[in-house]
């Protein structure tokens, strides 16, 4: 028997609580105990969210909020900016380019953070941009994008702030109030310790007074038609009922944890990681990490794929590897959700068994020993 460890950015592992909960019998979505279990549900997602607004639940990927961000948004002949730096950001523009909206895209290259600045200009020169598609955990390069510097900027302009948060939401600080951000999107298979299949789409003011003009084509991704739903604790279409099951659950291990704690842990679990594969002799790939999620650099002369290949099948535990141009390049160790100390331990015990078996010269423990003085000297909450 070989157990199995899960150490992808997506999905994560799914709460056991989450677990035994979708595991009883199926509600109907149009009972009254549905529309109790939904009414807790909003609050507890306008308190992630940290905003006073509805959140919108879609049976989708996170992908499916971001095209719902894009079609609601926008419409025929307006502009929008595009910030690329790496394959979740070029998902945006590809996603434009679908419904045939122009774009301007901010290319910034892989493992680099965008520079605010690059925003502030591309608004002086054309404040025509409608809005603006954002990645704030870019989970392909293992890079945390400064949004708050830049709805710093976009805030005082017409123009709206969407932001793909889908492995950001529950792991850093995004306050979407405080920060002015128009739409934020999140996904159920990061932080909210779920399966795929639901994504959360938060909208401000601003954004729905641009949404009721907005003439892209729309059906089931109907901002107007799902919050006049919402509101009465009811869905426009058939829901993921189980996973809505599930989120109740999930959403009150955050509450009962506390958000400011759940961010710490993210952090605490981020540092010890980081610290582990820089004590082997690795080196991180993003300039400005993510707490969601490490990337390194894969050594001279060993595939990244190698590594990631050898850890599922020889010692049971799934990581990724790149994407795009950096396969083969980096691989990507996730600490994120339902995780813990134990996790970055095992994560980095089959790291360097898996590297010295490849050939890389390597100490035994070192990785291990790195990081458990990280979290020795920031103890759990």
């Amino acid at each position: 028997m070989k157990k199995r460890h899960l150490f992808a950015p997506g999905p994560t592992p799914v709460a056991p609580e989450a677990l035994l909960a979708m595991a009883r019998p199926i509600l109907h979505h149009r009972a009254p105990e549905f529309e109790t279990l939904l009414a807790e549900v909003r609050e507890g997602l306008k308190g992630l969210f940290q905003t006073t607004e509805e959140v919108l639940i879609f049976a989708a990927s996170g992908t499916g909020g971001m095209e719902a961000a894009v079609v609601n948004t926008l419409s025929p002949g307006e502009k929008a900016l595009v910030i690329r730096g790496g394959k979740f950001g070029e998902r945006w523009g590809e996603i434009c380019q679908a419904y045939n909206i122009n774009f301007i895209p901010v290319d910034v290259p892989y493992g680099g953070a965008v520079n605010p600045g690059l925003v502030a200009a591309a608004l002086e020169k054309d404040p025509q941009i409608t809005a603006i598609f954002s990645t704030h955990s870019e989970t392909s390069t293992g890079v945390l994008h400064d949004i708050q510097a830049i709805a710093q900027v976009v805030r005082k302009t017409p123009t709206l702030l969407v932001v793909d948060a889908i492995t950001s939401l529950g792991v850093v600080d995004l306050p979407m109030d405080a920060w002015g951000i128009d739409v934020v999107i999140a996904g159920s298979q990061k932080a909210f310790m779920l399966p795929p299949g639901l994504t959360m789409v938060g909208v401000s003011q601003k954004a729905w007074a641009v949404v009721k003009q907005s003439r892209l084509p729309k059906y089931y991704f109907d901002f107007a038609a799902e919050h006049k739903n919402l509101l009465k604790n009811q869905s426009h279409f058939t829901p993921a009922i189980s996973l809505i099951v599930g989120l109740q659950e999930t959403l009150r291990m955050i509450r009962n944890e506390g958000l400011h704690n759940v961010i710490r842990r993210h952090e605490r679990l981020a540092a010890a990681m980081r610290a582990g594969v820089t004590a082997l002799g690795l080196e991180l790939f993003a300039e400005r990490p993510t707490p969601a999620v490490t990337a390194v650099k894969a050594p001279a002369g060993i595939d990244g794929g190698t590594i990631v290949k050898t850890l599922r099948a020889k010692h049971g535990v799934t990581i990724a590897g790149g994407q795009g141009s950096l396969k083969g390049k980096i691989f990507r160790l996730a600490t994120m959700g339902y995780a813990d100390s134990s996790d970055v331990v095992v994560a980095l015990s089959a790291l360097e068994l898996t590297l010295s078996e490849l050939g890389y010269p390597i100490k035994l423990g070192e990785g291990i020993r790195a990081a458990q003085e990280i979290l020795q000297r920031q103890p759990e909450s």
